[in-house]
């Protein structure tokens, strides 16, 4: 990584990475805007990709399927099966006015992209929005997304630190050469113990069970997200979902760890937790 890459890299930061813990904090209709932000363009980096592979995904229907499945979840106003159905019948007639490419392989793409990334961003605004808006009960909420974007930012470095320090062993070096099992496994002793202080600091509400398996999903899991997201890059043949962000890529590259991890600690606290 050069100089002057390194130094974008941590300007933008330093300035993104407040804006964000405060969106985080405040949540309501400014957190929306932030998950709709990472659901819309991680959704056009992914419609980059699959040009790659000669597949054009329907940009405008994925967007609107987005935007509803996001929406939805904010106010809930729709049953969801009606507009799956409905979406389906969409994305699919829309291939008989369309000339490019195959109609099967887009009306796939164009389907993954929104139920991959608008479901999973949906589970990011479900965490933010769990608790009930009374009092201090709406900003445990925002307590809980911080803390799991801190636990996935420091899991990140640690993998990043502990394999280029230690790292022999290849994780999947078909998909992403650089990783290792060393590296996978500092992430996932860091996101431990990143948890553990988030429960010391701010999370007392949350008990001690609940926080080592939301540790381990973060550990496992999100590391999971982004080997899978890499595994989308490397079959379209490129280094990063897009270069929006100087020095960190794409939306999809920064979140992906968070976009794999969020469905699972939202079924987790909706059905287990306690």
């Amino acid at each position: 990584m050069s100089v002057g890459n390194t130094a974008a890299r941590v300007l933008v930061s330093i300035v993104a990475i407040p804006l964000i813990l405060l969106v985080c904090y405040l949540g309501g209709i400014y957190f929306f805007a932030f998950v709709l932000f990472i659901g819309l363009l991680s959704f056009y980096e992914f419609i980059l990709l699959l040009k790659n592979k000669e597949i054009y995904a329907n940009v405008w229907l994925g967007f609107l399927g987005i935007l509803f499945i996001l929406i939805n979840q904010y106010a809930y106003f729709f049953d969801f099966y009606s507009f799956l159905l409905l979406l389906i019948v969409l994305i699919s007639a829309s291939e008989l006015f369309r000339n490019n490419g195959s109609a099967l392989k887009n009306i796939g793409g164009s389907l993954l992209g929104i139920f991959y990334i608008g479901l999973f961003t949906s589970a990011i605004l479900g965490i933010r929005e769990f608790y009930p808006k009374v009092g201090d009960l709406y900003l445990r909420g925002g307590y809980l997304i911080i803390s799991i974007l801190a636990t996935i930012w420091i899991c990140d470095s640690a993998a990043f630190f502990g394999g280029l320090k230690f790292g022999k062993h290849k994780l999947f070096e078909r998909i992403s050469p650089k990783k290792t099992w060393e590296g996978a496994i500092f992430g996932f002793i860091f996101s431990f113990i990143a948890m553990i202080a988030a429960k010391l600091i701010i999370l007392q509400f949350l008990s001690w069970s609940t926080i080592i398996i939301f540790g381990m999903i973060i550990g496992i899991v999100g590391q999971v997200g982004d080997l899978v997201e890499s595994s989308f890059k490397r079959d379209s043949g490129v280094k990063d979902s897009s270069s929006i962000i100087p020095g960190h890529g794409g939306i999809f590259d920064r979140f992906d760890s968070l976009l794999f991890s969020a469905p699972v600690i939202l079924l987790y606290l909706k059905y287990i937790s306690r």
